[in-house]
């Protein structure tokens, strides 16, 4: 694209169209700049657009929005094949031009084309800073130096924001020597310019600051961004390690910040947005200085003192406006890092803790405004917070951390003072309960947040109250309230304390109160009966000494019509349609209770009922992959109990499966093919025209081309091919099933679905119908053998083999292999059999392996014959290897490259049903134990030769072999003669 008038004119209209409010103009002007996108120079062309000041401002900001977008997708186009769309590239001259360009456009734009400008250079700079872009910093120092002498804040700002952007990556970047070398040029070109207009701003703030009236708020706005901007770069070069130029000059730089941290400044904190400007700086500090305590802590202790008291009283000062959390949030954790080091005896002082608890602790733990407006407005958010634990960067969470972190040297002062603080709260709670309701919900989130988990368990304790009495005294009356609706975060809280000690509440004083939970189902509150709703499936998880689960169908199944009623009924609140909490304890509640078929006919109906509604626009995974596997166990608990279910079932879920396929919606497709399979499975053939139109669709290899369905359709054809093997041997279809055998095996990513489709066809067929099929399904294995034998398709081939021995003998496995080339077979196992057999891992498939090698070479003529003596010797070695040693000492797989997958993502991914999986069956029931089968075999072998064996075990097999075959002829009483 060249730059003239005509050029300028066509993009001028173009982004001026894009601003249109009418979507024909906006749609055409954004189609011919998607095309005018792939031709040469077109990022290049829109730059010099909106570097041309004859341009309309708004023009070149649309501009400037779309050359920061297109120099994302094109600077460096993704190698990834699912990240959309691909696109072609930016050539090297025109890069080279961009870059000359680009820095110089910044610093003369105006702010909202400056920030733009600043991204995209952002973008460019992550890939090519600093060794393709070795001029960037220079003139980047030279340019902040310049503005710097003028005072040219608006420069000086966006100079410093580019320095941010680009040196951000040493911040969460592992350290490596490259990403060391690229710190130390930055250091050494950065770190004195970067002290130099710190300090130059500093002066500037004072002078400012103590001028007449303090200084007017539009001369101090952009000193304070500049010097938080200084904040954040230094947070990044520091990260890595302490720099020495850094430390050198420690003393300037942490003067500076406790300055921030202890001076106010009334004119620029009473005017508009200046107090989130000041409170934006601070905390940049406190991140500065939590970063020096965790990593410089030896350099840094000169300083510790100082800033702690600055911190504290800033703490004691700092309102709960929501707009000042960030401040109090940073300045929290730096507390907390201090009471974790050595440096925890500054909390020791008489006096200390009780003065943090009072006024920096309680404070920031009772509900505020915007937590009753979130709980209300938000209820997923609130509970992601407050159930969740993503609440890590909020005030409540944050001031139990510090009280945490204060409690791992002064526990006993701790717990003293912060029961003696509930129980103030409950008393005040209890002169004025309406009124003082918020003292009461303190309380309880400060018992439920200090407590502490058993390592490795769900088990919960406190120090700070006797769980027993407090929750009789203090929750179960909130529980046992009869208005559901009133004070509904008392009664969330509550519930949650019920939720986190449910291991140490007593059974019948729990059980006593299930109708309750059962009850605040119905609450209007969202809140409150997901809370509800995560009760109960949380105690229908609690496990007895012994790993006995403390509630069982007994318990629950007298309840459960009310129960499932309400849980259905509360996903009609608004809201709460798509509760995936609700959704959640319905699997439970179906995984333990006894289904009757009066509890299973309107689960079925209310569960097909949701799942019409979500096939229309699905948007909650997790909800969806709980109300998929809720029907996946009803279909397998209710019918395998009542089989004169089934058609009902049928009846319900054959419309919602048959819409999921005929709209093909893209993320329930795995799930519709795993409850077909489920369904195929527990039908009696013949198999119904139904599902015979399904196989029909199912054999058809478009069906096959997302590579997110070829595990479940996998799975749905296995069943079809164990319940209906008549009809697979029909119209060609077995010829289709090998085809999609063919197809999966071929690739190393698909190679494992591939087998298991080829065994379910052993096991289910009779070897008259495959034979015809067996020179060529061979022939397809060994080329898959010989272009890419990874060690994954080699032990399904030989758990393959096995299979084959076991279910139509040695001789035919033997023949079939020998007529695609002569003499293969035992080549395949020399070099294939015998070396990967140790590998087997699986309970299943080390019997299927090791029984079906003993028979070979007990059985075989081919290893029969003197001839193949130290075959046979290497193939008893390897099963003695498989039988006698454990897996960790023989399995030695290196991990192997997966292949990129077609798609990844919500609506392309498998996700396998638990409760909808197919059950491993042994085709080998009447052996009991391969070792026992082993020598019995060998036994009875050796005496039709007596001498002959024992010379050839002598020779072929490792000692630590012979002497596990000794010892397991000892066993089991056996003789090798």
């Amino acid at each position: 694209m060249e730059w003239n008038p005509e050029t300028l004119q066509f993009l001028s209209q173009c982004f001026l169209h894009t601003l249109s409010p009418q979507p024909e103009p906006r749609h055409a002007a954004e189609s011919s700049l998607a095309e005018a996108a792939d031709r040469p120079n077109y990022g290049l062309a829109v730059l010099r657009l909106v570097a041309e000041p004859s341009v309309d401002e708004q023009i070149r900001q649309a501009a400037a929005v779309n050359f920061k977008n297109h120099l994302r997708t094109r600077w460096v186009p993704s190698n990834d094949l699912n990240a959309g769309p691909t696109f072609s590239p930016i050539l090297d001259p025109e890069k080279d031009q961009i870059k000359t360009l680009i820095v110089s456009l910044m610093l003369s734009s105006s702010p909202r084309i400056q920030s733009q400008l600043s991204e995209a250079l952002a973008v460019i700079g992550k890939h090519d800073f600093p060794k393709s872009w070795p001029t960037l910093l220079p003139e980047l120092i030279s340019n902040l130096q310049k503005a710097a002498q003028s005072s040219d804040y608006a420069s000086i700002n966006g100079i410093l924001g580019t320095a941010n952007s680009i040196f951000k990556k040493f911040r969460y970047q592992y350290k490596t020597n490259d990403l060391l070398l690229d710190l130390k040029y930055c250091l050494d070109n950065f770190a004195a310019p970067l002290l130099d207009i710190f300090l130059k701003t500093a002066s500037l703030i004072d002078s400012t600051a103590s001028s007449p009236g303090g200084g007017s708020p539009a001369t101090l706005q952009p000193l304070f961004e500049s010097q938080r901007l200084c904040c954040r770069i230094f947070y990044s070069l520091n990260f890595q390690e302490l720099p020495e130029f850094f430390e050198d000059h420690m003393k300037e730089w942490m003067g500076e910040f406790r300055k921030y941290l202890t001076t106010n400044y009334p004119s620029l904190e009473s005017s508009g947005d200046g107090l989130a400007l000041v409170d934006q700086l601070r905390a940049a500090v406190c991140e500065n200085i939590s970063l020096y305590m965790e990593k410089n802590e030896e350099e840094f202790q000169g300083y510790l003192n100082d800033f702690a008291s600055a911190v504290w009283s800033l703490l004691t000062n700092v309102s709960q406006s929501s707009s000042r959390d960030k401040l109090a949030v940073t300045a929290m954790k730096f507390l907390t890092t201090v009471s974790t080091s050595v440096h925890h005896t500054l909390f020791a002082s008489e006096g200390v803790i009780p003065q943090i608890c009072e006024s920096i602790v309680i404070p920031n733990v009772r509900l505020r405004d915007e937590d009753e407006e979130l709980f209300e407005m938000n209820y997923i958010e609130f509970i992601r917070r407050d159930m969740e634990g993503s609440d890590l960067d909020t005030r409540r969470r944050i001031a139990c951390e510090l009280l945490k972190g204060i409690a791992t040297n002064y526990k006993k002062k701790v717990t003293d003072i912060v029961s003696l603080q509930i129980q103030n709260l409950l008393s005040s709670f209890a002169t004025n309960p309406s009124a003082n309701w918020k003292d009461k919900d303190c309380a309880i989130y400060l018992v439920v947040s200090l407590a502490t988990k058993k390592a490795g368990g769900t088990l919960v304790s406190t120090d700070l109250v006797d769980v027993q009495s407090f929750f009789l005294s203090v929750i179960v009356p909130e529980l046992q309230s009869q208005d559901v609706n009133g004070f509904p975060m008392l009664k969330a809280g509550a519930l949650k304390f019920f939720t986190t000690f449910r291991g140490l509440i007593q059974k019948p004083v729990a059980f006593q109160l299930f109708p309750d939970l059962v009850r605040f189902l119905g609450a209007e509150s969202n809140v409150v009966h997901s809370y509800a709703a995560s009760c109960i499936e949380k105690l229908l998880l609690v496990k007895d000494e012994g790993g006995k689960a403390r509630y069982t169908s007994a318990d629950i199944t007298p309840c459960v019509p009310v129960l499932m009623n309400n849980l259905f009924n509360s996903l009609k609140f608004p809201e709460s349609e798509e509760n995936q909490y609700i959704m959640k304890c319905i699997l439970r509640v179906l995984a333990v209770a006894d289904i009757s078929s009066e509890i299973a006919g309107p689960c079925i109906a209310g569960l097909t009922s949701i799942l019409n509604e979500v096939c229309k626009n699905p948007r909650n995974p997790i909800f969806n992959h709980y109300l998929f596997e809720s029907v996946a166990i009803l279909i397998r608990r209710a019918c395998e109990r009542d089989a004169s279910l089934i058609s009902a079932f049928e009846g319900s879920l054959f419309p919602s499966l048959q819409t999921i396929l005929a709209n093909d919606v893209t993320e329930f497709l795995p799930y519709a093919f795993q409850l077909l399979a489920q369904l195929v499975e527990l039908n009696k053939p013949p198999i119904s025209p139904s599902y015979m139109q399904i196989f029909v669709l199912l054999l058809s290899p478009d069906s096959w081309r997302r590579s997110s369905n070829v595990p479940a359709l996998v799975r749905l054809l296995q069943a079809f091919l164990q319940k209906a093997p008549n009809e697979v041997n029909q119209e060609g279809r077995l010829n289709q099933v090998l085809g999609i055998f063919n197809m999966l095996v071929s690739s190393a990513s698909s190679d494992e679905q591939g087998f298991y489709v080829l065994n379910t066809v052993i096991e289910n067929l009779e070897y008259g119908v495959i034979s015809p099929y067996m020179g060529n399904i061979w022939n397809v294995l060994f080329m898959r053998l010989q272009n890419n034998r990874t060690v994954k398709f080699q032990k399904s081939l030989v758990i393959f083999m096995s299979l084959f021995l076991i279910k139509h003998g040695a001789t035919n496995l033997v023949d079939t292999m020998n007529a695609v080339q002569d003499n293969i077979f035992l080549v395949i196992l020399e070099q294939f059999w015998i070396p990967n057999l140790k590998l087997i891992t699986g309970a299943i498939e080390l019997k299927l392996t090791a029984v079906a090698s003993t028979r070979l070479i007990c059985e075989s003529p081919v290893l029969l014959d003197p001839a193949a003596a130290r075959l046979w010797g290497k193939m008893l070695d390897s099963i003695v290897t498989l039988l006698s040693r454990p897996e960790q000492d023989r399995v030695e797989e290196e991990p192997e490259m997966p292949d990129i997958a077609e798609n990844v993502g919500y609506t392309a991914t498998f996700v396998k049903l638990y409760n909808a999986g197919k059950r491993e069956e042994d085709p080998l029931t009447d052996v009991k134990d391969p070792k026992q089968f082993l020598v019995a075999s060998l036994a009875k072998l050796s005496a039709h030769t007596p001498g002959r064996y024992p010379q050839i075990i002598n020779e072929n097999l490792e000692p630590a072999n012979q002497a596990a075959l000794l010892q397991l002829c000892g066993i089991y009483n056996c003789q090798i003669v």
